[in-house]
């Protein structure tokens, strides 16, 4: 069964995105509303919703509730890519 070290990983990935995006908005305003955008775009939240959902139900058994940590990271890191695909020509 997972222990509570099992979320410390995911929980410092999230933290350092986060921090990413502050930085980057004092540098430049704007630019976090970019980086955020693919929680608009319907295709890529499916994209990412499905993936975290697999995540879950995969790992549930393995992880016990750390799975939902990794899901979400999991999730908004696959929307991420999944929106900007769509950017590109």
């Amino acid at each position: 069964m997972a222990t509570d070290t099992s979320l410390l990983a995911p929980a410092i990935i999230i933290a350092a995105l986060v921090v990413r995006t502050a930085l980057g908005e004092f540098r430049q305003r704007g630019t976090a509303r970019e980086q955020w955008a693919f929680a608009t775009d319907r295709r890529a939240v499916a994209a990412g919703a499905t993936t975290a959902g697999a995540t879950i139900l995969l790992g549930w058994h393995q992880a016990g509730p750390a799975a939902v940590a990794w899901a979400l990271l999991i999730g908004a890191l696959t929307a991420h890519l999944v929106h900007r695909d769509e950017d590109r020509p």
